[in-house]
This record gives structure tokens, sequence and C-alpha cells, in this order.
């Protein structure tokens, strides 16, 4: 049986790391081994940016959910803990987007919470 020589998966492998790392500065575009390395660690900083991404997202929907209930007269604990006592299951997101779209639903939201504490 003939011998099996690496060179066309070796070359795709390398062709592959090589692709993902175009556009980096200097030799981190030209040389396998130092492409590797920058690709290895670029795709850890892009997973750990994904599940940044939502907890920055979660936060500013909090902060503009507490400027509204601020300016209703009342705080964001209270208002949340309102909401869950009547049942209501909008996510932060939706109640953040109703504060900047439509402030008097807001507001009555707002009233609604504070009368169920």
């Amino acid at each position: 049986m003939a011998r099996v020589k690496g060179a066309m998966m070796t070359r795709k492998r390398r062709k592959k790391v090589l692709k993902l790392a175009k556009g980096y500065f200097g030799a981190k575009s030209k040389h396998f081994k130092m492409a590797k390395q920058a690709v290895y660690k670029s795709g850890n900083y892009a997973y750990e940016g994904r599940k940044q991404k939502k907890r920055e997202f979660r936060q500013l929907w909090i902060t503009r959910i507490n400027a509204g209930c601020r300016a209703n007269g009342t705080n964001y604990s209270t208002f949340m803990n309102g909401l869950k006592k009547l049942g209501v299951e909008l996510n932060r997101k939706m109640i953040s987007e109703l504060y900047i779209n439509d402030p008097a639903a807001f507001a009555d939201l707002v009233k609604k919470a504070v009368a169920a504490n």
C-alpha cells in the first residue's frame, strides 16, 4: 500500500487559518504560526464578547427603566415588584422601548405597579 502524504490537508488547514487572519496587522496575517495564535485568541474574545453584549444590553434596559420610574415618582425595584404582583410578563427590553416610544403608557403602567405594592 502506498504511503499517504499530508500535504493537501496541511495546505487546506493552513489556508483556512490564514483566511480567518486576513486583515490582521503585520506577520499575524502572513505567518501560519502567528496567525494560528491570533485566530485562536480572537475567537476567545468573540465568544466572550457575545456574552458581554447580552450583559450590557440588559444593563442599558434597566437603566432606562429606572430613569422612567424616577421620572414618575418611584424606583426600579418597586416598579418591577409591582409588575410581578400584577402578573405582567413584559421583558425589560420591551418595557424600556415602551418608555422611549410611549411615555404615557409607561406612566400608566408605573401607576398600576405602584398601586399593586
